[in-house]
């Protein structure tokens, strides 16, 4: 979250950075984050003690106990909000706190009801690429949700395959993922595949909207059909190890997208950064003499 922060800010105005406001902007997302994650972990500390993978948790391990856990997030929560607000901005505090909300408040509690919750899930992931865009420049720009966009579908593929892989720990834990209700893997399957494709399309758009130049062009369309190419796989042999290779693609797919996205910030064209420049509505008032 840390990472996609930073890189929201940087590629905001790709000619300078504030590197003072940069950092007061990620100390501040790191401490929203940290109160969602022992937010969640709260509430799920039964289930977590439940699974495998989340067992040797500090909670189900009663290491530290509920109450000291309830107030640190409320002080971590708080303390993120009001440094985004005093350093950053309004958009940015209110963007973090309202993440911690939704993964706290909805995401985590729809983890037992429906399998739809991962996309809830992958909404929170989304939002820090806008807080770091909107602490650079105070405003949303479509570069912006072009950023957004790219990590929202990027966490389907990555989080289904998780989710295969680890399905029968999560039937442990009573949560619903796709798994559960698809014990063939076929729509998981489908579902990475289908993501997985439309991230080629969409990471072109940061060429388009002035985000990024060709370089980044052509590397996204190499990595986006390298991990179709892993989901596609896993559609035609849905086996653990299938999962695990479309899991650790997308582990390496998102830094190395990133990078290049950094590295080749900047419109190829002054038609491209006119593109992802905010929009501006003209007012009728008469200006001030």
């Amino acid at each position: 979250m840390l990472v996609t922060t930073g890189v929201g800010f940087v590629v905001a105005i790709p000619t300078s950075t504030n590197w003072l406001v940069l950092l007061w902007t990620l100390v501040g997302t790191g401490a929203s984050a940290a109160s969602a994650s022992m937010f969640n972990q709260l509430i799920e500390s039964r289930r977590d003690g439940l699974m495998i993978r989340t067992a040797m948790r500090p909670l189900p391990q009663r290491q530290i106990g509920k109450p000291v856990v309830f107030v640190m997030a409320v002080i971590l929560g708080y303390a993120g909000g009001a440094i985004l607000l005093g350093t950053s901005g309004w958009i940015p505090a209110a963007l973090a706190t309202g993440n911690i909300l939704i993964y706290a408040a909805i995401y985590t509690p729809l983890k037992r009801y429906t399998s739809m919750n991962t996309l809830v899930g992958a909404v929170c992931g989304a939002i820090p690429p806008l807080v770091g865009w909107t602490a650079a420049t105070g405003e949303l720009a479509p570069g912006a949700w072009v950023i957004a966009a790219i990590l929202f579908v990027w966490q389907l593929p990555h989080f289904m395959a998780l989710a295969w892989m680890y399905r029968d720990d999560y039937t442990r834990g009573g949560f619903m993922m796709l798994p559960q209700l698809d014990p063939t893997g076929r729509i998981t399957a489908q579902t990475m595949v289908l993501t997985s494709l439309i991230l080629v399309p969409l990471t072109l758009l940061g060429t388009v909207y002035g985000i990024a130049g060709w370089w980044f062009a052509g590397a996204s369309l190499v990595l986006g059909l390298w991990i179709s190419i892993a989901s596609l796989l896993f559609l035609q042999e849905r086996s653990d190890q299938r999962a695990r290779r479309v899991f650790l693609t997308s582990i390496i797919y998102l830094p190395l997208l990133l990078l290049v996205l950094v590295l080749d910030r900047g419109p190829v064209s002054p038609e491209a950064a006119l593109r992802s420049a905010p929009v501006f509505y003209p007012t009728t008032e008469t200006p001030a003499p």
